[in-house]
């Protein structure tokens, strides 16, 4: 997820310590993430601020029932 959060930043020219602030969160909260697991509502806020899904974020496929 980290390294997701990393690439978006690189591609979009920003920081993560400003994806935070953007997302209302603390300093060092994302890179936190490293070694615990993020809140819900935080994962939400940088999905949104990002435009990436949830589950891009973690890393989970989405599977389709036939």
């Amino acid at each position: 997820m980290l390294e997701k959060i990393k690439a978006w930043c690189r591609d979009n020219k920003t920081s993560v310590c400003a994806l935070e602030k953007q997302c209302g969160l603390g300093n060092g909260t994302i890179g936190g993430w490293e070694k615990s697991t993020p809140r819900v509502d935080s994962l939400i806020a940088v999905s949104k601020a990002t435009g990436l899904s949830i589950d891009d974020l973690i890393g989970q496929a989405v599977v389709e029932k036939e």
